[in-house]
């Protein structure tokens, strides 16, 4: 065996790895967003004047661009599933992978590799959702793709879709609901809908003939194939959860229902959308991603929207989930994406809903009472206000002072239960004093060192700003920057 050849290799491998490091840490980031973005805006400029043949040169110009690729390895090897290999269990975690994975990026040649399907719970924990985890380099050309095609979905897209768009969130999708339904002269009757598997049952042909995006790249994904427990199988529909483009084919396979109530009751016989038609029938749509609901004036009303959908979504391979698909009096309520929608004596409450509130202390109490048991009382104090933090931003535009007041009781009585397992001999007394103490002024806060519990008590209640839905992010910026900077000074503010 030659060792002097084999010492020379590895000496040159090291140093390609080296250069390949410091070619990626030397990339301007901000120089590659913007080119992207400014590649993105042409994109959807194009799309706005229908010119189909500029939007197609634009995109190749973008998925072939070394700041495209650079930028689409970024997000893969940045975001949550960083850690998660698929089945050839590769990971990119050095600057050097990042590097040539970014070189060896195109579509000369491209096959996908299988999906690793894996099955998480779902929320009800009865049942399990099929998840599909492509390899990073599938992910990175998924990614690639979903910033070419990302501009078209929003320029196409319906008003009233909010998820899994830029710059618009689950809270837009409230404040739309809200405005629909607080009047007195408001729909009362309510169909929420839930297409059932809808990632799952996509129909391809639909897909093949309708997404704008280079067709043989497209069906490299779509026709990928899973393993599960060893066994390959082929995948003849749907487009699946866990890939990064997968939300982009979901919207863009239900844009099109905004279009379809505004045919059936919106427009005058002259095909011009009147208030008049609006009213008579009260019936508007508001979507977030698969789950949607949609108002009437009568349940009749509502009956036949249901069945107007059914059709609809029938020839995209699609159907409605009949024991999730619902037809509901405002008086009685509805839930949706979290939020409890009711009339009380004709005024609309928006509420944080039972499950949440369930779900909220459930993951509470299996940090103090199972998880805490070896913790120290700093790690509890972090790892519960990343929960409270989250969970109440994302409630505090409701009417949500109630419910906080309640969670915080719960969890105070959590915590005592924590302290009486640690000192089971102690009074009652010995251990509010040992880990509830007073801090810049504030009374019985379950704190320690420079850790202290948020108290919900004192989260302010602070209204969702209106989003303008027309808007479109790309060929819209100055709105979004300035809506974005607007919220972030208004909880800068709140939070003093």
């Amino acid at each position: 065996m030659n060792f002097s050849n084999s010492t020379t290799d590895k000496t040159e491998k090291l140093k390609d790895n080296k250069l390949l490091a410091n070619q990626w840490e030397s990339i301007d980031w901000t120089q590659v967003k913007k080119y992207v973005n400014r590649l993105q805006t042409r994109i959807a400029k194009a799309t706005v004047k229908g010119d189909r043949n500029k939007t197609k040169r634009l995109q190749y110009l973008l998925t072939h661009s070394f700041y495209a690729k650079a930028y689409a390895v970024k997000k893969v090897t940045t975001n949550k599933g960083k850690n998660t290999s698929g089945v050839d269990k590769k990971l990119w975690s050095t600057s050097a992978s990042k590097m040539k994975a970014t070189i060896k990026l195109t579509d000369k040649h491209y096959t996908t590799n299988p999906l690793r399907r894996v099955y998480i719970s779902k929320k009800d924990r009865r049942k399990k959702r099929p998840l599909g985890i492509p390899t990073m380099y599938d992910r990175a050309m998924q990614t690639l793709y979903s910033l070419a095609l990302e501009p078209i979905a929003e320029v196409t897209g319906d008003n009233i879709s909010f998820g899994f768009r830029k710059g618009r969130s689950a809270k837009d999708a409230c404040e739309q609901i809200f405005n629909v339904l607080a009047r007195n002269c408001s729909p009362t009757w309510i169909l929420e809908g839930d297409i059932k598997g809808c990632f799952d049952n996509i129909n391809h042909e639909w897909l093949m003939k309708n997404i704008p995006m280079d067709r043989m790249i497209m069906k490299q994904f779509l026709k990928s194939g899973f393993i599960y427990k060893g066994e390959l199988f082929p995948t003849d529909k749907g487009s699946p959860q866990g890939g990064a483009i997968s939300s982009l084919y979901a919207n863009m396979t239900l844009d099109g229902l905004e279009n379809l109530i505004q045919d059936n009751y919106h427009r005058n016989s002259k095909g011009n959308i009147e208030n008049h038609y609006r009213a008579k029938t009260k019936v508007n749509l508001i979507r977030y991603a698969d789950d949607f609901i949609i108002t009437a004036k009568t349940k009749e009303i509502a009956e036949e929207v249901k069945n107007l959908v059914s059709s609809f979504l029938k020839t995209r391979g699609l159907t409605l989930s009949d024991e999730k698909t619902n037809i509901t009096h405002i008086d009685n309520g509805f839930d949706f994406l979290g939020w409890n929608f009711r009339k009380f004596k004709g005024k609309l409450i928006v509420k944080p809903s039972k499950d949440s509130i369930k779900s909220m202390i459930q993951k509470c109490s299996n940090i103090i009472l199972k998880e805490g048991k070896a913790m120290s009382q700093s790690e509890i104090i972090r790892r519960l206000n990343l929960i409270i933090r989250g969970w109440t931003n994302y409630h505090r535009h409701v009417v949500a002072s109630h419910t906080f007041s309640y969670i915080n009781n719960t969890i105070y009585l959590l915590l005592k239960q924590w302290a009486k397992h640690r000192h089971p001999n102690k009074n009652s007394w010995w251990r509010l004093n040992k880990y509830w103490h007073e801090k810049n002024g504030k009374r019985w806060l379950f704190s320690s060192g420079k850790y202290s519990l948020i108290n919900l008590r004192r989260i302010e209640i602070i209204r969702h700003t209106k989003l303008q839905i027309s808007k479109n992010p790309f060929t819209d910026k100055d709105y979004f920057e300035r809506r974005k900077l607007h919220l972030k000074l208004l909880f800068a503010a709140r939070n003093g």
